[in-house]
């Protein structure tokens, strides 16, 4: 029977999203066990809310004062350290994930599998490549653990009518000391978080300023949504690189995305592929976005953006 290990995802006492999509992937397995481990420094409140997961079968909780920071270097001994007895450890492919899962995989001397997009067999999957425009099968051995990210784009989350068991372990794992943490920088907002919001706004180079993204935050804002922007928008300097949606950003699946100024680079279409209603708003006719879109809107953004703002606000 196949035994599975989901690293689960975490801040501030809450469970992230994906761990929940993590959930759905290894339930396709045949006759999976699935099992969820939280590192922490104090982990009660996200176990007790990943043990209402339905298809999980247990939480193991590992504290650990050095867990208080997500270090992947700190943690990736630890989850190799519970993996006995496993015979598929899956981390999210999000920042977290792809920070973490290939520190497991090189532990365990096994390759990683990036990227499950869906179960074919225990030890057959589908994963996309070139940017998303093919989709391969991988084979792994059946003899050697499995070591995989889950495209959680790709899935809807587990539900929450589960009752999991939850236990306490302490494990021996030399840990390392040349990784430490200093400090963490990030901006504050009230908005949804981007890899999760059920609607995201996103603008582009057009925007053509800092200041004059201020469009988007407004028009999110009025629309509850996250906030994110292309890659070009990143690269001027307008927003931070952790807004940015695509390939090389962050892959997303919201019911709702909204492109604004944006000409739809096949980097960007490939972290917006799976969202349910796409909407285009830019002034160039031809622009690749309007290909994808459902609805598109060519004009002015400068115009537009205001006037929709004020109808839904």
């Amino acid at each position: 029977m196949p035994k599975v290990l989901i690293v689960a995802e975490h801040a501030d006492g809450k469970a992230n999203p994906s761990t929940a999509k993590c959930v759905a992937c290894a339930s396709a397995i045949p006759d999976a066990e699935i099992h969820v481990v939280v590192l922490s420094d104090d982990s009660e409140n996200v176990a007790n809310e990943l043990a209402t997961l339905a298809g999980v079968a247990r939480v193991i909780r590992v504290d650990n004062s050095q867990n208080s920071n997500t270090i992947a270097a700190v943690q990736a001994p630890q989850v190799v350290a519970v993996t006995d007895g496993y015979s598929h450890v899956f981390g999210p492919s999000t920042t977290f994930g792809k920070d973490l899962m290939p520190r497991v995989a090189a532990l365990l001397g096994v390759n990683q599998v990036s990227d499950i997009m869906e179960v074919l067999g225990s030890h057959s999957f589908k994963r996309p490549v070139y940017a998303g425009n093919a989709v391969v099968t991988v084979e792994t051995p059946s003899d050697s653990i499995v070591v995989a990210t889950v495209r959680v784009a790709s899935y809807r989350s587990a539900p929450n009518d589960g009752d999991a068991t939850i236990d306490a372990v302490t494990i021996d794992a030399e840990l390392p000391v040349h990784t430490r943490f200093l400090e963490l920088q990030a901006g504050s907002a009230d908005r949804p978080d981007l890899q999760t919001a059920a609607t995201v706004v996103s603008g582009g180079r057009a925007l053509g300023s800092t200041e004059s993204f201020d469009l988007i935050y407004k028009l999110a804002d009025a629309l509850g949504a996250g906030v994110g922007a292309s890659r070009a928008a990143v690269d001027a300097g307008y927003v931070p690189n952790e807004m940015q949606v695509g390939q090389t950003g962050k892959i997303i699946a919201p019911d709702l995305y909204i492109a604004i100024g944006i000409s739809g680079a096949i980097q960007h279409l490939t972290g917006i592929k799976d969202a349910g209603t796409i909407v285009a708003i830019n002034k160039d006719g031809e622009a690749p976005i309007f290909e994808v879109a459902d609805i598109g809107l060519v004009g002015d953004l400068f115009t537009i953006v205001p006037e929709l703002q004020d109808a839904v606000s």
